[in-house]
């Protein structure tokens, strides 16, 4: 006789008048498809699958990466915040301003790409497939992507410096010479940001391939750490403050431009330990012959054609905010910085966690998994996206007065900031959402599209330009340009649309429409909220940094509580889950990935149901579903008669369905409950240990036929489903 913990128990025992026989008793067959494993467990023999075991932990992993990732973003941010205040307070707004924002905005503009993803994404995809396929696990090619980033940022960096007069002469066409000599030689000094922006971007992508998402986020801080240092040692050196083209002294442009530089080298070299942690050792090689690196070519050159189209496109907006008659370029650049925040800290994070799973369903031919990860992606953004534009339209003045009206920048300067923040606004919704879809095209390791697009995006803003530039008074430029880029990129998302369509067959535009129209609504009405209080607030306590900074808290709060409470009671279920994984993620970056149980559910008297369903008081917790039944469905299926059986599910299509299940938090909105048990037709509440068919509204456990109809209510956020 078997020992009593190795005995079934009587709820899985599906004939009990089964012949005695030695040995441990037989497990019921496996449903086809499945593999089956026993674990002794000291209550029962469990069986599973290995791709139930597997999920569990991709799926923590996926959550803590992107709540680590959430957490670096907001902090880089953040410090970003304080460093454009530091040079901000330093410089001012003036001549010296505009001469260091344009020759500094050089290689972050280059940066500003790779860290969007334009040179990660295209390089992902080629690092993961080397991963897979190469004996090496993929090291090989990416010690030679690195070797080939290293001597081709290189020689840029040489060729840049020696063309310094050049390539400023292109940003400040006709203007003053002391002040293009001051900026040639201020980019000599920041030219070799670009070598550490590349070689750094490329580090980052061999990370994210091996899932370590922290430190490509978190260097960024360091970075603004050592620049803010680096204004606070500006105000010790003797000169005038502040400072001006012809006085400024030789020690406070080596302490301003060299710290500067110091930052980026530190941001990158900060990679290194993480990247020696994850198993990549670099070896010098250039192995022109790599498939993958044949592959980097074709996708480099278009990236290449995507930056430099960028660069025209830079170079004709700094040109027109450098004019002698508006001197706005620092004011421009500040609001850009202020417009990009909602996206780099949603749409970035969520977006690089996500382009690697994209990528593996596209390189598996699975488009139907492709285009609901876009719509995911798309219907997530638009509902941080859409409010945050609104806001910022509706709050940019007193925003802009809390952050520069400090040091050399008085209330008139930051409101011209402000002005142009709120133009940019409406820019901020088409551009985020463009963003989004080039990934979708990155993931097909299609980088040839995004940059024949970029090329109409970066035309019509040139154009745009232009014509609004000679419209409005040099003074307005601040406030215009921004409109022209709103234009430019409201045509590109048009275009990706249209493309998207075309690929993958349909884009869920339907449903995103209709959370964009929500999503509008109920954020318009408490922006007007937000905008209304911060007026009166300011007109009470003064318009300075201090009473501008407590009008955008106390309407940030009203305003945003109302947008919340409306959506969540108006029924927007994007809403609850975006709080739900926005809380999920932070909580994951914090504590990590969920303890999984060991013993499957419903092994034991306490833990699980009678009959392959829930015990009454039992709650959806992670540990419980982390396990399979004690009586898969599939098998309970199996002992129907032949002709009450349902037709098998496709494969593609069952997992489709679990992957919007997964999306949306482990609702399923596909007629099945997150355990994969098939409901019946009626509507009723299936108590889980129902087998009669009528679970319409199931409880979200996995049990039996009729447990899980998969339109209750959304389960624990910690449950692993299928």
């Amino acid at each position: 006789m078997p020992p009593p913990s190795a005995a079934p128990p009587k709820a899985r025992t599906p004939r009990p008048a089964a012949p005695a026989r030695k040995g441990p008793p037989r497990q019921p067959p496996a449903p086809a498809g499945r593999r089956t494993t026993s674990t002794q467990t000291g209550r029962g023999t469990s069986t599973g699958t290995g791709s139930r075991k597997k999920a569990p932990a991709k799926s923590a992993g996926l959550g803590r990466a992107s709540g680590i990732m959430a957490i670096g973003t907001i902090a880089s941010r953040a410090t970003g915040f304080l460093r454009t205040v530091a040079i901000s307070a330093a410089i001012g707004v003036g001549v010296v301003s505009n001469a260091y924002t344009t020759a500094n905005t050089t290689p972050n503009v280059l940066y500003d790409l790779l860290l969007g993803g334009i040179l990660t994404s295209a390089v992902v995809p080629v690092l993961v497939r080397a991963s897979k396929e190469d004996p090496d696990g993929g090291d090989g090619f990416a010690s030679s992507l690195v070797t080939l980033t290293v001597l081709g940022l290189g020689a840029a960096v040489v060729l840049g410096m020696i063309l310094a007069p050049e390539i400023i002469g292109i940003y400040m066409h006709g203007n003053d010479p002391a002040k293009k000599a001051l900026a040639t030689d201020l980019l000599r000094w920041f030219m070799p940001q670009v070598l550490f922006y590349g070689v750094g971007a490329v580090l980052g992508a061999i990370l994210n391939t091996r899932q370590s998402f922290a430190a490509p986020m978190f260097a960024p801080v360091l970075n603004n750490l050592v620049v803010i240092a680096t204004c606070v040692a500006f105000f010790l050196v003797p000169g005038d403050r502040p400072p001006t083209v012809d006085g400024i002294t030789g020690a406070q442009t080596f302490v301003l431009a060299g710290g500067t530089t110091l930052g980026v080298i530190i941001m990158t070299v900060a990679l290194l330990p993480t990247v020696r942690a994850v198993g990549f050792r670099y070896r010098p090689r250039l192995d022109l012959r790599h498939p993958g690196l044949r592959s980097a070519y074709q996708l480099a050159g278009w990236t290449l054609l995507y930056v430099l189209v960028s660069q025209l496109g830079f170079a004709v907006i700094t040109n027109l905010t450098n004019d002698k008659h508006s001197e706005v370029t620092t004011i421009y650049q500040n609001a850009y910085q202020l417009f990009q925040l909602p996206y780099a800290i949603i749409g970035v994070s969520v977006v690089t966690a996500l382009l690697p799973r994209m990528s593996n369903h596209a390189a598996a031919g699975k488009t139907a998994l492709v285009r609901e990860d876009l719509s995911t992606a798309t219907r997530m953004t638009v509902t941080a996206i859409v409010p945050s534009a609104l806001f910022l339209l509706a709050l940019g003045r007193p925003i802009a007065v809390t952050i520069f009206n400090h040091g050399a920048v008085d209330v008139a300067g930051a409101v011209r900031i402000g002005d142009s923040l709120s133009a940019f606004a409406i820019a901020l919704v088409p551009f985020a959402l463009f963003q989004v879809q080039l990934r979708a095209f990155y993931a097909y390791r299609d980088s040839r599209t995004p940059a024949l697009v970029n090329i109409g995006v970066v035309a019509t803003n040139i154009v745009a330009a232009l014509v609004l530039s000679h419209l409005a008074a040099p003074e307005h430029r601040a406030v215009v340009l921004p409109l022209g880029f709103a234009l430019a990129y409201m045509s590109g998302l048009v275009a990706t649309t249209v493309l998207l369509r075309r690929k993958l067959g349909g884009i869920d535009g339907n449903r995103v429409a209709r959370v964009t129209t929500r999503v509008s609504v109920t954020a318009g009405i408490g922006a007007v909220l937000a905008s209304v209080i911060a007026d009166v607030v300011r007109d009470v306590l003064g318009h300075g940094w201090l009473g501008s900074g407590i009008a955008v808290v106390i309407g940030l709060v009203v305003g945003g509580l109302a947008f919340v409470v409306i959506s969540v009671r108006s029924g927007l279920y994007e809403m609850t889950a975006l709080m739900r994984m926005v809380g999920g993620k932070l909580g994951a970056g914090r504590r990590g990935p969920a303890r999984q149980s060991e013993a499957s559910p419903g092994s034991s008297g306490k833990g699980g149901a009678g009959k392959g369903g829930t015990s009454s008081g039992a709650r959806p917790a992670a540990s419980r579903s982390s396990g399979p039944p004690r009586v898969p469905a599939d098998q309970d299926r199996a002992r129907e008669p032949r002709e009450r059986r349902e037709p098998r599910e496709p494969r593609e299509q069952r997992e489709q369905r679990e992957q919007r299940g997964r999306d949306a938090g482990g609702r399923d909105p596909g007629g099945r409950g997150p355990g994969g048990s098939r409901s019946g037709g009626g509507r009723g509440r299936g108590s889980g240990a129902d087998n009669s068919g009528r679970g319409g509204r199931g409880s979200g456990e996995r049990g039996s036929r009729g447990s899980s109809g998969g339109r209750g209510g959304p389960p624990d956020p910690r449950r692993r489903p299928r």
